[in-house]
């Protein structure tokens, strides 16, 4: 990947990462944890892959992008806003009343979601549909979704992998989030859904492994499925749960919880100390 470029989708990245914490901050509630684990692979796919465009968002030939774990709708609010889809300013309306940013993605109401979600499983299942469609009526769009790893414990997701594999759904790449933690606790003590490489392998699905914050990983493996064109490709991403913000990191309790005061200051003031480096180099 070009250095400049590489160093453009990290200085986005952060920004991301500040929208999802003004956001749930402002809302006092929301799930920090997992979108800031999926800041950097939305921020390549809406900044350096898909095919959109922010003043035409229902473009019939665009790139389509399901977020599967919609209660990450912080992550994906604010890689839209910052792509131009609505003002930045918006993301402190997260949550309330009369405002179009809910607690997961709505379809009907904000420009840029392609899928409303948040019942856990059916996003893949969407996604497919969506594939599926492309493939159907000759149409070059490709499909992308994200799926968390707790996620995968819900049976639809099999389903939906079973149905891509069978229909040969090249056109389709399922990036799945594998942060290690779920609302309750690690995936591996809930209800264990790993080795999810093996899995989607045994489903017929391409899989590659790679560091989900590592942008010249995210593109080579993107870049791969693409070559692949008789299966899906799932994505399969280690990465870490509230990734940036140091007290958030790796730790269960912000899956779904808002910072005070004190915590928000220092959560964005890590943030902005990071963009500035990130500026230097």
């Amino acid at each position: 990947m070009d250095k400049i470029t590489e160093k453009n989708l990290k200085l986005t990245a952060c920004k991301v990462r500040m929208g999802v914490i003004d956001a749930v901050y402002s809302a006092k509630s929301g799930h920090p944890g997992g979108s800031l684990s999926i800041a950097d692979v939305l921020t390549y796919l809406y900044f350096n892959k898909m095919n959109i465009d922010p003043k035409n968002p229902d473009m019939p030939g665009r790139d389509r992008m399901v977020l599967s774990k919609g209660h990450a709708a912080p992550g994906i609010y604010s890689v839209l806003a910052n792509r131009g889809y609505f003002d930045v300013e918006l993301l402190k309306t997260l949550r309330k009343v009369g405002s179009i940013l809910q607690g997961h993605p709505d379809k009907k109401h904000i420009p840029g979601v392609d899928m409303s979600s948040g019942s856990l499983g059916q996003g893949i299942s969407a996604a497919a549909g969506m594939a599926l469609s492309a493939k159907h009526f000759g149409d070059d769009y490709r499909v992308y979704t994200i799926v968390g790893d707790g996620e995968s414990e819900e049976g639809q997701v099999w389903e939906a992998a079973m149905f891509a594999a069978a229909k040969k759904l090249g056109n389709l790449t399922a990036f799945i989030d594998v942060n290690g933690l779920q609302i309750d606790g690690s995936v591996e003590e809930v209800n264990n859904p790993l080795p999810l490489d093996e899995k989607f392998a045994a489903f017929g699905w391409n899989v590659i492994v790679i560091d989900g914050h590592n942008f010249e990983e995210i593109e080579n493996a993107v870049l791969a499925a693409e070559k692949v064109t008789d299966k899906p490709t799932a994505i399969v991403m280690k990465t870490v749960k509230g990734k940036g913000v140091s007290f958030m990191e790796n730790s269960v309790s912000w899956h779904g919880a808002a910072p005070n005061d004190e915590q928000y200051e220092i959560a964005m003031a890590e943030l902005n100390d990071l963009y500035k480096a990130l500026q230097a180099e």
